[in-house]
């Protein structure tokens, strides 16, 4: 039986206008085991200055792993997300967070399909999605780093189009993110999905749409922000029980768009998987 562990996308800062060593100091004091940090290119004006929390590739990624192993904090991953149709733009950024990732000690790198060019037909996306991820895998397989395709665009909307994605290149480093809030938004039923692939997740966005939102925007954006864990449409007993009988662990990284959400879904989830976990013991 596999683990489930609690982790924190660090994108809550960026509604709250904080940068990245304040999200960790949070993540650490609510008591959180893994953080999923931004990464960048080049410099970043806000960044520098402490009003967002993506890190910068150009810094020494030493330097964030002793961040945070300082708070007794692991990474699960790396928010990494490139234009996948793209190549001229997403190639070499992989290639670089894929290196990133060996040095902070984080185990996998996350991307996802969009946005895609302008001009180009569907069967040319897919060509292109697949010159990068092979490029990517090249450079993740020697390394033992995961390539996580997240559930956001039009490519990975339906359990369908995402198994097209996987199948682009025959690699032991792709594996899948699936995200329960954007899943949803699609109009998927994320447990039903959870449910047919959780052999192939290995990393989950824990992302909760509440009932207004959800009235408001399914069917009409594929990706938010969510609202605290257990406050919205999704079931995550249903969700916590299907990933505690896996044969693997699955980290759960909440994603939301406030502090005051990311302590209320660790309150909440803490609970359900040490009521679940327990059960199945």
């Amino acid at each position: 039986m596999g683990t489930v562990k609690l982790g924190l996308n660090l994108e809550f800062a960026r509604l709250e206008n904080q940068g990245f060593d304040w999200a960790m100091d949070r993540a650490a004091e609510i008591g959180y085991q893994y953080i999923e940090p931004m990464v960048h290119w080049g410099r970043e004006l806000l960044s520098a200055a402490g009003y967002f929390h993506s890190r910068s590739m150009l810094d020494d990624p030493l330097i964030l792993k002793k961040a945070a192993d300082d708070r007794g904090l692991r990474i699960s991953s790396l928010s990494s997300h490139a234009p996948l149709a793209k190549p001229d733009v997403a190639v070499e950024y992989l290639r670089q967070s894929i290196r990133y990732a060996v040095e902070v000690g984080a185990p996998m790198i996350m991307v996802d399909d969009g946005p895609t060019p302008t001009w180009t037909t569907e069967d040319e996306n897919y060509t292109l999605m697949r010159y990068t991820l092979q490029e990517a895998a090249l450079v993740a397989e020697p390394r033992g780093i995961k390539i996580a395709i997240e559930t956001h665009g039009p490519y990975t909307a339906t359990p369908e189009r995402l198994q097209k994605i996987m199948k682009l290149v025959d690699s032991p480093a792709l594996t899948i993110n699936l995200d329960t809030g954007n899943s949803y938004l699609s109009e998927n039923d994320p447990h039903e999905w959870l449910e047919q692939i959780v052999g192939q997740v290995s990393h989950m966005h824990a992302k909760d749409i509440s009932v207004e939102d959800a009235k408001r925007l399914r069917g009409k954006v594929r990706g938010m922000l969510g609202c605290a864990c257990g406050d919205g449409v999704i079931d995550w007993e249903r969700i916590v029980t299907t990933l505690a009988k896996a044969d693997h662990d699955v980290v759960l990284s909440v994603e939301c768009r406030s502090l005051d959400a990311a302590q209320k879904s660790y309150t909440y989830l803490r609970r359900l998987i040490e009521s679940v976990q327990g059960a199945t013991d």
